[in-house]
């Protein structure tokens, strides 16, 4: 009670320390539980707090919230990092300033679906992915890069996968119910609704395989607002980390492991009115989200020559001149 007392109360003073007239912000954002840190900053009120008026604009896959960011469409973006997004910030449009969800060992954000026919004919796992349709939204992608981090792991070459990208996570559902797939990679959230009617079986999970791809998707703003509008990005990052904080802090134990802290229902409440989904389904698929949202240059580094090994990104990129240092804060192995 004297908890929700308190949160009650620190709302009230957010509204009331709140600037007359606020800044408006796009931001371009997909419904998913990886994302976090602006629902629950716009839902606590950490952005008024800021002096900032956040509108959402919802996107159903990573690779046009780059582009639309890139084109001043929108003015932030969270999403998965892609072959997109590197593209554009390696030509200067875009910098990255801090992570959402990502993989770690226990946690559920990415996963790997499967169709139940293919299921049921002995595709049970990634391991068995070789010779067989996998869909993904968009080629490029996370998703994609998932494909492979399995083909590594498993000893099978990609080439051996055939790649399908459906455009959009209803296109992908649809396609395994239909068994028109063998199987899919899909970010949690959005295949719990399938599991739940059967029509897709769950193969494992992406933190099975790559445990160390811990920046998997990132907040990121154009170059022109990064260089010209560095107090509305400092101001920014204080209510988006406040929010990610908020969403650790229910979920993470002290030792790295998945809880379900006090804070956990009032959380899910919020991130359930974010995605459309209950809450009890929410709790199947809990994603890591860094509380300070720090990211791996390592992690970054890895998926920029994963995607110039497949001719999906050209020219000379280097994490360091994508992650702008001004507001990002590193992220190392032990900090986990």
């Amino acid at each position: 009670m004297h908890r929700k007392l308190a949160i009650l109360l620190a709302t009230a003073l957010v509204a009331l320390a709140a600037p007359a007239h606020a800044e408006s912000v796009k931001v371009g954002i997909s419904k998913l539980l990886g994302y976090p840190g602006v629902p629950i900053g716009v839902a606590r009120g950490y952005f008024k707090a800021e002096g900032i008026d956040v509108e959402m604009d919802y996107f159903d896959s990573a690779q046009p919230i780059a582009v639309g960011v890139a084109s001043g469409a929108t003015d932030f973006g969270v999403a998965g990092l892609s072959a997109s997004f590197y593209t554009l910030a390696s030509h200067g449009e875009l910098r990255l300033i801090a992570s959402s969800g990502g993989e770690h060992a226990g946690f559920h954000n990415l996963a790997y679906l499967v169709s139940p026919k293919a299921y049921e004919a002995g595709v049970t796992s990634p391991k068995d992915f070789a010779g067989h349709t996998v869909a993904i939204t968009q080629l490029g992608t996370s998703l994609h890069y998932s494909i492979a981090r399995a083909a590594e792991k498993f000893g099978y070459p990609l080439s051996a996968v055939t790649v399908r990208p459906l455009q959009s996570n209803t296109n992908v559902i649809a396609a395994l119910g239909g068994s028109t797939v063998d199987a899919a990679v899909m970010p949690g959230s959005p295949s719990l609704a399938a599991l739940a009617k059967g029509s897709a079986k769950l193969a494992g999970w992406v933190s099975d395989v790559a445990p160390d791809f811990s920046t998997g998707s990132a907040l990121f703003t154009r170059t022109e607002i990064a260089n010209g509008k560095g107090d509305l990005v400092k101001r920014f990052l204080v209510a988006y980390r406040h929010g990610l904080r908020d969403f650790h802090n229910a979920f993470v134990a002290k030792d790295g492991t998945e809880t379900q802290g006090p804070e956990a229902p009032a959380v899910l409440k919020i991130m359930s009115d974010f995605t459309g989904l209950p809450p009890e389904q929410l709790t199947k698929a809990i994603p890591y989200v860094d509380g300070e949202g720090r990211i791996s240059t390592a992690d970054v580094e890895r998926q920029i020559d994963w995607y110039k090994s497949q001719n999906l990104l050209k020219g000379e990129v280097k994490a360091d001149a994508l992650i702008d240092g001004r507001y990002a804060l590193p992220l190392v192995a032990s900090a986990r």
